[in-house]
């Protein structure tokens, strides 16, 4: 991570089966993600769930924004690797 002026700029890299409600959870102990994601997806696949069911796929050269309230995963075999700027000092985290 990188402090830039008011902001935070991280490099999130999540290896193959990655999950997390499988990782993280055990970490922040919720029942979905709470924290908000602005970012841009520059290798691999992500799904993200939202708690009310409805998905969507990032990919590389994707931009993104997620609101809290979600699950998410890596995709197929590659590597997944964004730098994120709203939420890089949040993850992760206890509540």
């Amino acid at each position: 991570m990188v402090n830039i002026g008011g902001a935070t700029l991280g490099r999130f890299t999540f290896e193959p089966g990655w999950r997390w409600s499988e990782t993280v959870k055990t970490v922040v102990h919720t029942d979905t993600c709470q924290v908000n994601h602005l970012g841009v997806c520059v290798a691999g696949t992500l799904t993200v769930q939202m708690a009310d069911g409805n998905q969507m796929t990032i990919n590389a050269g994707d931009a993104y924004s997620i609101p809290a309230g979600h699950d998410a995963w890596v995709e197929g075999g590659g590597t997944y690797v964004c730098y994120e700027v709203m939420s890089a000092a949040e993850f992760a985290k206890p509540a």
